[in-house]
């Protein structure tokens, strides 16, 4: 039952991702930078896309946390040393967090262009972190799938 539970939960997350991404999709092509109103936005559709996309986004956000709450729960009831684990990858974070804030300048771009786009170096300096942590996780990923191939084939 578990099992058909979750294929269910899965294609239901899949066929709500495939709406977000052809909703998008329309979204971008409707807001190409026009200054006019197109055909489309000037009979709703517009708008109506772009409140379907945020209600669906804001839909997949809940379900993500209340499964992710859910199967935390079932970890920490399950195994008793999971606490630790959990605390140790959050402090691994907090640490990726605070070494991509370091690392970022908040410089990166020219003066005119922050001052066009009423941008402060304060908040470059956040939108650089940010760009830090995703390098930094995407490695950390590319890292630990390399790892874990290579250890399969030395262990056979």
């Amino acid at each position: 039952m578990k099992e058909k539970t979750d294929k269910l939960i899965t294609l239901l997350g899949l066929g709500i991702a495939v709406v977000c991404t052809i909703l998008a999709i329309v979204f971008a092509m409707n807001n190409g930078g026009v200054k006019e109103l197109s055909a489309v936005q000037a009979n709703g559709l517009f708008d109506a896309t772009y409140w379907i996309l945020v209600c669906f986004i804001a839909l997949a956000l809940v379900a993500i946390l209340f499964f992710l709450v859910v199967k935390l729960a079932a970890n920490f009831k399950e195994q008793p040393g999971y606490w630790k684990k959990f605390l140790l990858l959050v402090g691994i974070v907090i640490v990726v967090c605070v070494v991509s804030y370091v690392l970022s300048k908040g410089n990166d771009v020219p003066l005119a262009l922050m001052e066009k786009n009423n941008v402060s170096e304060s908040t470059s300096k956040l939108i650089g972190a940010a760009c830090w942590i995703v390098y930094i996780l995407v490695i950390g990923a590319a890292a630990s799938i390399l790892y874990t191939e290579i250890a399969k084939l030395f262990k056979k």
